[in-house]
């Protein structure tokens, strides 16, 4: 079988390792021209850290990960209000879980692409054609023919506008915007130290984690009711976070230019269905949960591992999209549920909420009620890749 997938992110990088070690032919077409370096600290658990496991993945993206003492939130003189220990957080998940850059966690995947994958960057996808018994997807000045396309593209995934329509009939915004960039500060790194570090501030927080080169990895979220993203990202950044305290106005200072900002809205996908013809979606193209659900990352490589399964095991490509469909989309719907119900303790909008995180993260503390509060955070334990291992058990490959 060739393969055609769309996007060199975690999602697309994941369905090229598991459908080139199960034997298809593999084109990755990437519109960027190269590995993007923005990104954002991510928690990786769940059943995307089994299926990294399944994969034999899971050595290389430990090797990249973190070591992470605690969430800390800290007021405008940088003394702390509130924290978490993220030992109290893996612990609820039998450790099972690290916490890595999104970048480097590309990078572990990309680093183990069989040398049979075809990856190419600087290939948007502008065209898709369903020829009946092939689908040819052009890149371009160049067209891939294959068995089926995957749309591996993220929340404005090109395939999903090209296949299924407008994308805006599909996302759901979620009243953020969020953004992520990388610079250099003695200063700041030294005060982080192995914590991930918060404003406790209402409407829009930043965030600070240190990383291994000197150089500090900063987050930031705001609430906002316009889902149009800014011109110029930087500026945008100086403007909505200049009043906060503590290390934040040291940080926009060192702000790199736009380019070289991650700068989004926070939003989820919501399809009534994932595949059409020999086009499906995976990963933030077809569901995307949020930022705020925490497992984005986990449910791309998650679905990308149940989709190479039913495409290896079932008796046509439809059959496995719609099986892959199946047992992923009750899972994305409970994250997605998870996210709305937790958009407010995650950012509050005012003091009275701001009061009751601090509240429920000292309640993290004490025991009984820390695996509470870490499993009111991460979801329902999700079981996807052990139910598809039970499901697929003595079945011909």
């Amino acid at each position: 079988m060739k393969v055609a997938i769309c996007g060199a992110g975690i999602t697309g990088l994941a369905l090229a390792n598991k459908l080139a070690r199960d034997g298809a032919e593999v084109v990755v077409l990437e519109r960027a021209p190269a590995p993007r370096e923005q990104g954002y600290m991510i928690d990786f658990f769940g059943a995307g850290f089994d299926a990294a496991e399944a994969m034999g993945l899971l050595p290389r993206i430990r090797e990249l990960a973190y070591r992470v003492d605690e969430a800390s939130l800290l007021d405008e003189h940088g003394r702390r209000r509130a924290a978490i220990r993220y030992t109290t957080f893996a612990r609820t998940l039998r450790d099972r879980l690290c916490g890595i850059m999104r970048p480097d966690l590309e990078r572990a995947l990309r680093e183990q692409l069989p040398s049979t994958v075809d990856l190419r960057f600087g290939a948007p996808v502008t065209a898709v054609e369903d020829l009946g018994d092939r689908v040819r997807a052009t890149a371009g000045d160049t067209s891939v023919e294959a068995d089926i396309l995957l749309g591996a593209d993220g929340i404005h995934s090109a395939v999903r506008r090209l296949v299924f329509g407008d994308d805006g009939r599909f996302l759901r915004f979620l009243g953020f915007h969020t953004a992520a960039f990388v610079f250099a500060d003695p200063e700041i790194h030294a005060a982080v130290g192995d914590r991930f570090c918060l404003t406790d501030t209402i409407g829009r927080q930043m965030g600070f984690y240190g990383l291994r080169d000197g150089k500090v990895a900063a987050f930031a979220v705001h609430r906002t009711d316009d889902p149009a993203q800014p011109g110029d990202a930087r500026a945008a950044l100086r403007a909505e976070y200049g009043s906060l305290g503590w290390l934040v106005p040291r940080a926009l200072r060192r702000c790199p230019p736009a380019e070289a900002v991650y700068y989004d809205q926070v939003a989820q996908i919501e399809m009534p269905a994932w595949h059409r013809g020999r086009v499906a979606l995976v990963g933030d193209s077809g569901y995307a949960v949020s930022l705020i659900a925490g497992q984005g990352a986990s449910l791309g490589i998650a679905g990308a591992y149940a989709l190479g399964e039913q495409l290896a095991r079932s008796g046509s490509i439809g059959e496995a999209f719609a099986e892959y469909e199946r047992l992923l989309r009750p899972v994305v719907i409970e994250k997605q549920q998870v996210a709305r119900r937790s958009a407010r303790w995650f950012l509050p909008a005012n003091p009275t909420q701001l009061r009751i995180r601090r509240t429920a993260l000292h309640l993290a503390r004490v025991p009984v009620l820390d695996r509470y509060v870490a499993g009111v955070l991460a979801g329902k334990p999700t079981a996807v890749i052990t139910n598809l291992h039970r499901a697929s058990a003595g079945a011909p490959r």
